[in-house]
């Protein structure tokens, strides 16, 4: 009897394990998918709030763009007007040296104006080199200047402003043989008198300033002579500007136009005046001989000055007009 019993006393718990291995196994489950949809669902917010913000940034990017670019166009514009700034100081304190000789150094340059006030710096233009090759700073270091070129210009940077409207005294000095120098401010702002100017025309490619300078000191003082010219080669545009000292210089100025100037007719004309266009004559048109109105245009129209053809005006009929039908209830109605 007890040998029957004891398996049956044994069977139970072995059964139970299995049991509660199962519910053990089903809980894990259900805990595993629990788990997995909530990292899922984590994902998905994960997701969702990273495509908020790039859509947010994708709206916020324009804004600061806009920001950014208006931003940076208030800094150049800033810097532009600075730089402005900058260059009418030192305008200001600039000389402009013009018709100086090719033989002109540095040295020679600070002594003369080295008097009037401390010197920043120095430097030469409009330069010919020798050599297409040489830039001009090459060809003013080495010395090294076309032969055809005759006058160099330069400009004079002073430390104060007062001091370089003093070195204006310096205009019109011969400091060589046919060298009469032209110091002038080189600011932009500077007024030019036109009353006191006059414009010269058809003038020689190669002719010098104190050319100019000599042909018209008969007319008054001449304060300075300007001949625009090319700035790679040197040479004259075949126009320029005299500056006299008094407006009566101009009148008798403009009584040389067309004389004769380095084997050239010259035109004189004030300063300032608007040239006209040659208008075109009526013999000049384009139009055929045969088309063109021989009758002068006259300014007010009137009914006599038409010329077209007239249109001819019907003649009436002699035949008498008949009676016109009168209706029948509208004849009664009269009655």
């Amino acid at each position: 009897s007890e040998d029957q019993n004891s398996p049956v006393i044994q069977e139970p718990p072995v059964k139970a394990k299995k049991a509660r291995k199962k519910e053990l196994s089903k809980a894990e489950k259900n805990l595993g998918n629990r788990e997995s949809a909530l990292e899922k669902a984590d994902e998905e917010e994960e997701q969702k709030l990273f495509q908020k913000k790039a859509k947010q940034k994708k709206g916020a990017s324009p804004a600061i763009t806009k920001s950014v670019a208006n931003s940076a166009s208030r800094a150049t514009a800033k810097q532009q007007k600075e730089k402005k700034e900058d260059d009418e100081t030192v305008d200001r304190r600039t000389v402009f040296v013009g018709n100086l000789p090719v033989s002109c150094t540095v040295q020679m340059l600070k002594s003369l104006f080295r008097g009037y006030g401390q010197i920043q710096s120095l430097r030469f233009r409009s330069l010919v080199p020798a050599e297409d090759t040489l830039s001009k700073k090459l060809a003013a270091i080495k010395h090294k200047v076309h032969p055809n070129a005759k006058f160099v210009n330069a400009y004079v940077v002073f430390k104060k402003e007062c001091d370089a409207i003093k070195a204006l005294k310096e205009n019109g000095k011969e400091i060589a043989s046919g060298f009469h120098i032209r110091v002038d401010i080189a600011s932009k702002n500077s007024s030019h008198d036109n009353k006191r100017s006059v414009f010269l025309g058809n003038l020689s490619y190669d002719i010098s300033d104190d050319a100019v300078r000599e042909h018209f000191s008969v007319c008054g003082g001449v304060v300075a002579v300007r001949i625009v010219r090319d700035r790679k080669t040197g040479l004259g545009k075949g126009f320029g500007y005299v500056l006299f000292e008094n407006t009566d210089a101009v009148h008798l100025a403009l009584k040389l136009n067309d004389s004769v100037l380095v084997g050239r007719k010259i035109r004189v004309k004030p300063c300032g005046e608007k040239q006209k266009a040659p208008q075109k004559s009526p013999a000049q048109s384009h139009a055929p001989r045969d088309k063109v109105a021989t009758t002068p245009k006259s300014k007010k129209c009137s009914n006599s000055s038409f010329t077209g053809e007239k249109a001819n005006p019907l003649k009436k009929s002699t035949k008498p007009k008949r009676p016109k039908a009168v209706p029948r209830n509208k004849a009664g109605k009269s009655k």
